[in-house]
């Protein structure tokens, strides 16, 4: 489905991703995972074309998307949550459900039916628009509501745990199982452990470059060997 060849990328004359080689099969569910800042957000959104490679190469389904913006990459199928969901004045939650879903006849039951899958109390939000009233929190569910509409081949999900709640968290979970039962392609950036679970593969990324692309257990091995954190990190084995 994926494939990325020799991807670099620099910025601020820093190289933040070095020769990067990656293949990501469809119906799979990848987990990337790293210390801060060691470019794991940067390749999320060079695979979505926020951020454009300096050099290297993107296929998707065997179509050379490198060039290719947003817009495009979306209309072939590639959906992306970011890490910081955006803020639309004037928009109010239900434009935003139709526009995702494709669909101007999206009915507010079906809107709300999405929206109680990410944890939100629907009725109350359909009308309200996508401002500073609402929270970092609810923002990320209804970003995540809007991939959940688009039934894109590969969704790209930059921290979704970030900012959402436990019991919106269990839900988060058990929508990403059944994305993966329905044969969509994921790739999520995250630090949680219950994410990487149930996760096909997990990469590791390490000062821009792919440490280890593999099981869970051989990677958190790793990561545990060379944990920095005497009083225990987010991992198992502290």
């Amino acid at each position: 489905m994926l494939e990325l060849i020799d991807i670099c990328f620099e910025k601020d004359n820093k190289k933040i991703l070095n020769n990067i080689n990656l293949k990501i099969d469809d119906k799979s569910f990848i987990a990337i995972t790293g210390p801060n800042g060691s470019g794991k957000s940067t390749l999320a959104k060079i695979i979505m074309g926020i951020e454009k490679p300096n050099s290297g190469k993107i296929l998707f389904n065997g179509t050379d998307i490198t060039n290719l913006n947003i817009d495009e990459r979306a209309n072939l199928g590639i959906s992306f949550a970011f890490q910081q969901p955006v803020r639309f004045k004037g928009i109010t939650i239900y434009d935003i459900l139709k526009l995702a879903s494709h669909n101007k006849k999206l009915t507010k039951q079906e809107a709300c039916h999405v929206l109680r899958k990410v944890g939100i109390c629907a009725e109350e939000y359909l009308n309200r628009e996508l401002n500073s009233s609402l929270s970092g929190g609810e923002l990320k569910r209804i970003e995540i509501a809007t991939v959940l509409l688009r039934q894109s081949k590969l969704n790209i999900f930059d921290e979704p745990e970030a900012g959402i709640d436990l019991w919106s968290f269990n839900n988060l979970i058990n929508i990403f199982q059944k994305m993966h039962n329905d044969n969509q392609a994921s790739l999520i950036i995250t630090h949680q452990e219950r994410i990487l679970n149930i996760a096909d593969k997990i990469i590791l990324i390490k000062n821009g470059k792919i440490d280890y692309f593999g099981s869970k257990k051989a990677i958190i091995e790793n990561i545990c060997a060379n944990c920095p954190n005497e009083g225990g990190c987010d991992y198992e084995c502290c």
